[in-house]
């Protein structure tokens, strides 16, 4: 047997150089995707996916675009990985995480084929985090204690986040319905507490805040439509198991009075339930289950709201926002906690009813209604809505703030730049090559707006090497513009998470120089 055969036949491996193309080459491809989404002026993408139903997301969100290909190339889901996790961890930046790793790749291309050691590489790119880092911190402003400079640093970086989405046409409103959700946490980063409900009609514009709660259900029949201090009882309990419901059981009777009995006993049984229920002295009972409708009947006669069906996500945070919790049991009601709000009323929003908690207990809850044109708009819309919320929520916990447009790469760049003219030995072109890498930011912004890259960033470049400059890509104008003046912000945790998350993964895919790919056991067939 030949020596080569080391591996099982539908085994391949890849060695060497080659195997550094292939995850240097998939990488790249993965960031050029997702390159065109930066910016303000980016682009979306259409994903259609092949199963049933034909479904299609229009998006702008890197990580929703990356998370939905399915990739083979190993490198490739390095880079989806990382997205998923900025996603996670700062919920924006998403797409600049792919960008920046995949442009470090780029530059350790050129050294690799310049015959620079892998390790060498990535000792200068460790150098070079340290320093940009180091930069980034010197350079961040907090205005925590001055809480009307804070509030409009968080409107100016909701802003900053949504011009690149789809909501870039009202931004402003969308800023301002994000900073007053997230002020009323009070510092709590539980984005739980703010629902969104997205209900298609009328236009983007029409979308609002509501304190309180918001439950997508209507008020059944016959019973009060606004009950003021309520006292609420969430169960998740089903209020029909009182019919003889024992599969393949047979009654046999010998009359018909018998019949009418056994009914008259599952009555009698249900009618129990429901007035312990009502023993807990409430006046709204909401059910996760159905409720037949003579337990209606019941609720209705005392003067208690009973909504039925109401969804498992609905319920578990009405439970947590009107302070109650969720019941299955009722036979003692010291023991359950009930929820509270000052009213709840029956409202309208486009053609639907809803029934609106209004007062509840934590404070800190509310609701934001989207209205859009179609339910890809609104789906998109939810998405950016949910990156400017996870972003100002971060900002709310660490309230260091960064300007924008492409001013914290080349800051970082113009450091980076410094230390590598004064590292001695090879590990300076790597250092070199990560501050280009930096730059390559602030080159996609300006080439997704349709100017002239090369000249605006070396315009920049120079810019920034004036002490104390504010300079960065004003795509609007054209042109370079102060950062400060046109208020376009960035949290300085999401830009942190970009630069560690890009260069840990670029690390990575530098450190390999194999790939095996095996194929699965076979399962024997034991027919």
């Amino acid at each position: 047997m030949p020596v080569e055969r080391l591996l099982k036949d539908d085994a391949t491996e890849e060695k060497g150089e080659r195997a550094r193309m292939a995850s240097f080459v998939g990488a790249m491809a993965i960031a050029d995707l997702v390159k065109t989404t930066l910016g303000p002026k980016g682009m979306d993408k259409i994903l259609q996916s092949t199963g049933r139903g034909r479904n299609i997301t229009v998006t702008n969100d890197g990580a929703t675009i990356l998370k939905s290909l399915h990739i083979d190339n190993p490198a490739a889901k390095v880079l989806v990985d990382i997205s998923k996790v900025q996603d996670d961890e700062v919920g924006d930046g998403t797409t600049s995480v792919v960008v920046l790793a995949g442009e470090l790749l780029r530059e350790a291309e050129k050294l690799v084929s310049m015959k620079i050691h892998p390790m060498t590489i990535i000792a200068g790119y460790r150098m070079a985090v340290e320093c940009a880092r180091d930069a980034l911190l010197r350079k961040a402003m907090d205005n925590k204690q001055d809480s009307e400079k804070f509030r409009s640093d968080l409107m100016n970086i909701a802003m900053t986040t949504l011009s690149s989405k789809i909501l870039s046409q009202d931004k402003e409103y969308f800023a301002k319905l994000a900073v007053d959700a997230v002020l009323r946490l009070k510092g709590s980063t539980n984005l739980e507490a703010i629902q969104i409900l997205k209900k298609p009609g009328g236009s983007l514009g029409d979308s609002f805040l509501d304190e309180g709660f918001i439950l997508d259900k209507k008020i059944g029949i016959g019973q009060p439509k606004r009950i003021e201090n309520a006292n609420i009882l969430v169960a998740n309990t089903a209020m029909d198991t009182d019919k003889v419901k024992i599969y393949g059981a047979r009654v046999r009777v010998d009359s018909m009075s018998k019949v009418a009995e056994i009914e008259a006993a599952e009555k009698q049984k249900m009618r129990e339930k429901v007035q312990k229920i009502i023993a807990h002295g409430i006046n709204c009972f909401i059910n996760r289950q159905l409720i037949y409708n003579f337990p209606e009947e019941l609720f209705a006669d005392a003067g208690i709201l009973a909504i039925e069906h109401a969804d498992f996500e609905g319920i578990e945070r009405l439970a947590l926002v009107t302070g109650g919790e969720i019941a299955s049991t009722f036979d003692n009601p010291e023991s359950v906690k009930l929820g509270h709000c000052k009213l709840i009323e029956e409202i309208m929003i486009g053609e639907d009813k809803l029934i609106k908690f209004s007062g509840v207990e934590m404070g800190q809850a509310c609701t934001i209604v989207l209205r859009g044109a179609s339910a890809h708009v609104l789906d998109e819309a939810e998405r950016s809505l949910h990156d400017a919320l996870c972003v100002l929520t971060q900002t709310v916990a660490d309230s260091r703030v960064l300007l924008g447009g492409g001013w914290p790469e080349m800051l970082m760049a113009k450091e980076v730049d410094e230390l590598a003219r004064k590292t001695p030995g090879k590990r300076s072109h790597a250092i070199d090559a990560f501050s280009r890498a930096l730059q390559a930011i602030p080159t996609i912004i300006a080439d997704n707006a349709g100017l002239d890259s090369a000249e605006l960033v070396s315009q920049l470049r120079a810019e920034h090497h004036k002490e104390g400059s504010n300079a960065g890509i004003d795509v609007i104008t054209g042109g370079v513009g102060d950062m400060q003046k046109l208020g376009i912000s960035e949290s300085f945790k999401v830009k942190q998470a970009v630069l560690l998350s890009a260069t840990e993964a670029a690390e990575m895919i530098l450190r390999v120089d194999e790939i095996i790919t095996c194929a699965p056991r076979r399962r024997e067939d034991r027919m």
